[in-house]
């Protein structure tokens, strides 16, 4: 049997924001071991270079030192040694990146994605590997507990306690980056789900209420569990909650979930009903709790096996995350968590966010998923112009299939067939999912016609008549333009100056000839900040031309700009009133209105 792969990670300096690292190889290639670090983690689709954060690394054999050359940007090779005594490598990590992606560090908490943190032996990927998480010696940092699903190495000398510091245990190196560790003082809630625990782990400056939150994610879990057929895939689960004053994101793994969130999205006690800002974070639990299933184990077969060391294209991201964004809304008014019309608003809300960018019209939410790595996780000013996001998107399509499927069939067949079929044929075999196998997929659920739909709605560009599609389901669909006042055609910082930070094609600041960076002084010969640009605007109409003086760099510019009419992207939907019986038994099947 071969030897494991062991691993010391220890918060050697949380001041200066450093874990220290060693991983040790029995019996290093005798060619000289290679150690590589991922280049980009499961879920988030760019090349992020976790190497960059190593400040210093060295390596021993038995206490000698031994030569370690860099051989690319994310791997290193030990000088040849004796395979029969075993190589340690020695490295410090720069963790400071407060986010859900990589690793952070500092006296009140630690936390980490073990692909930012631990070097992989290659050739040695396979093997079980032994972690032993030592506590801080700081004692600003006395009485940190531990918070992971990573198995403790049961039978062991110095196996860890539940929620302590000791040795754990993952099968391979894939397993050991996909357990994410919180280590501090942080509050837990407990719940449990068709047998399973669960617990919600918030570290941070809170006034949560934990008995709200637990019962509303205990029927949101208990939901989608029984949506895949009321067996959990895990023994375990936790949300790991990180909480700021301002901040947002969510990553999955198999059995846990990272998340930001502001403190201000948490539910408060006393607090009525299911305010916005709530809902958006029950959201953002249903959508990573809805990937345990969807991404984590029914994968695209281009991630079978991943391959962190660069770029794993697939054209199949709007169904691993657009499939998925339509169901964790879906969840909460499906397990009675939010009212018909809080789904309604949430649903409207997505809709005008995807009319709200002309990027729709130019790139297909194929080319989207393809090139997440270059556009959607590098946007910038101009995504709005450029680029869809298989996101939203990809929920608007999903919901559009669902709709068809129930129509067509009479509500007999939906998008929940679809997903139950992806469960049984690929989540729970192991398979991936071809590219074009969701086509196939639908096709044999829904018919040829359906499945040329979609096919050429994800390949294409063209809006498709959704308004349409929810009439007939029983649900009212209005459109207007945004705000009171004409529109400039840009987004502008309503905080200090009023700068541009967006310009819409097609849109009056755009035909002016204003860009992205541009500060706007004066409107009409009179001051105008971000804070009261809006006011201005308010006062005049649609066709008024109106003169802009506005800095560029640092060179005061002149602009002719000619007011025109929002565009309408503002969607409000509603329940019709007394629909038919057959349309009220769909919608009913679909979200309970």
């Amino acid at each position: 049997m071969s030897a494991p792969v062991r691993y010391r990670i220890v918060p050697s300096n949380p001041a200066a924001h450093l874990f220290r690292v060693m991983v040790e190889v029995a019996d290093p290639d005798p060619e000289g071991q290679v150690f590589t670090l991922p280049t980009w983690i499961p879920g988030s689709y760019m090349i992020r270079e976790f190497a960059r954060h190593i400040v210093s690394i060295r390596a021993e054999c038995d206490g000698a030192p031994v030569a370690l050359e860099k051989v690319d940007k994310c791997s290193w090779r030990a000088a040849p040694v004796s395979p029969r005594v075993g190589l340690l490598v020695d490295y410090e990590v720069y963790a400071w990146d407060l986010s859900v992606r990589a690793a952070h560090l500092d006296q009140s908490h630690g936390f980490f994605n073990g692909s930012s943190v631990f070097l992989s032996p290659q050739g040695r990927e396979d093997r079980v590997c032994l972690v032993y998480l030592e506590p801080p010696v700081d004692e600003r940092c006395q009485g940190w507990k531990v918070a992971t699903t990573l198995p403790t190495a049961r039978g062991l000398s110095g196996a860890a306690r539940p929620r302590g510091f000791g040795l754990y245990r993952a099968a391979n190196y894939d397993e050991l980056i996909d357990h994410p560790v919180e280590m501090g003082h942080h509050q837990v809630g407990h719940f449990e789900v068709a047998g399973v625990p669960h617990e919600v782990v918030l570290t941070g400056r809170h006034d949560c209420d934990l008995p709200r939150l637990t019962a509303d994610l205990t029927r949101i879990c208990a939901w989608q569990v029984g949506f895949f057929g009321g067996v959990p895939p895990m023994e375990r689960y936790l949300f790991l909650t990180m909480i700021v004053g301002d901040g947002y994101g969510g990553l999955e793994h198999r059995s846990s979930t990272a998340l930001l969130a502001s403190r201000g999205d948490l539910p408060y006690p006393g607090m009525k009903g299911v305010p916005e800002a709530y809902r958006g974070f029950l959201g953002l639990c249903s959508h990573e709790y809805f990937h345990t299933w969807n991404v984590k184990r029914i994968q695209p077969q281009a991630f079978q096996p991943y391959d962190l060391s660069q770029e794993a294209y697939t054209r199949q991201l709007w169904v691993f995350e657009g499939f998925t964004s339509y169901y964790d809304d879906l969840a909460l008014v499906r397990s009675g968590v939010i009212s018909t019309q809080d789904y309604l608003d949430l649903l409207a809300k997505t809709l005008g966010a995807v009319l709200k960018g002309s990027g729709r019209l130019k790139q297909s939410l194929a080319d989207s998923s393809f090139d997440a790595w270059i556009k959607y996780y590098r946007q910038d000013e101009n995504a709005p112009n450029a680029v869809v996001s298989y996101y939203t998107k990809g929920a608007l399509v999903a919901l559009a299939l669902d709709l068809q499927l129930r129509l067509n069939s009479g509500g007999v067949t939906s998008l929940d067939s679809v997903m139950a079929a992806l469960w049984q044929e690929y989540g729970k075999t192991g398979r991936g999912l071809p590219e074009g196998g969701i086509f196939a997929l639908v096709e044999r659920l829904g018919g040829p016609k359906l499945a040329r739909w979609l096919e050429r709605t994800v390949q294409g560009t063209e809006d498709f008549p959704l308004a349409r599609w929810l009439a007939r389901m029983g649900v009212t669909y209005a459109a207007e333009g945004e705000g009171s006042g004409p529109w400039l055609g840009a987004k502008v910082a309503t905080q200090g100056e009023a700068k541009l930070a967006q310009v819409f094609d097609g849109g009056p600041a755009q035909a002016a000839g204003l860009s992205a960076g541009d500060v706007l002084v004066a409107l009409d010969g009179l001051k105008v900040t971000g804070a009261n640009l809006a006011a201005s605007l308010e006062r005049r109409r649609a066709g008024e031309r109106v003169t802009i003086h506005a800095f560029r760099r640092d060179e005061l510019m002149h602009f002719t700009l000619d007011l025109a009419l929002p565009p309408a992207t503002r969607i409000t939907l509603g329940l019709a009133k007394r629909p038919s019986e057959e349309v009220r038994v769909l919608r009913q099947a679909w979200i309970g209105g």
